[in-house]
């Protein structure tokens, strides 16, 4: 039986990119029609591939078994680490906007919180920017998140590798 709770250590760009869009289109529910019933799933999906990647995100599944396995873009191998703490981040931010609306009827704050959201994932889906990426080698170039946190961050040699 394989493991359920854990991150992928190496996250497929392409899933991460169209995981992204999906993330796009519920909060562009949740923002252009106020749907935000939508928050309940978006909250879901985060925390799901926090805990298990894309395991336990219904999103997740479909992106890795349907979606990706059909685009034709070769795997591009990124380091895992870093894509969970986006994650991580987004898990925060739906789950805050879920709490806001629901049980403080603060729906100008959820929106604010999913607007975030939508742009952190805007750049991830269009540019392959991540934004929560980016966080997290400042905070391991200022010392926050030590170096044995993502061994591939540090060398990039060890990603090379693995891609040959």
């Amino acid at each position: 039986m394989r493991k359920l709770i854990g991150f992928p250590n190496s996250v497929n760009e392409v899933s991460a990119r169209l995981v992204a869009s999906g993330v796009v289109g519920m909060c562009v529910a949740v923002l252009a029609f106020r749907w935000t019933w939508v928050l309940v799933p978006l909250s879901y999906g985060f925390v799901a591939r926090l805990l298990t990647g894309p395991k336990l995100s219904p999103l997740g599944q479909f992106v890795t078994k349907v979606a990706t396995p059909r685009m034709p873009f070769p795997e591009k191998l990124v380091p895992g680490p870093p894509k969970r703490f986006a994650q991580g981040i987004g898990a925060m931010l739906s789950v805050g906007a879920l709490v806001a609306h629901f049980m403080f009827g603060a729906t100008g704050l959820a929106l604010l919180l999913v607007a975030a959201i939508t742009v952190a994932a805007t750049l991830e889906a269009g540019l392959g920017f991540c934004l929560g990426c980016k966080i997290f080698a400042l905070l391991m170039r200022f010392g926050v998140i030590p170096p044995e946190a993502c061994a591939d961050c540090n060398d990039l040699s060890l990603r090379l590798h693995r891609a040959a």
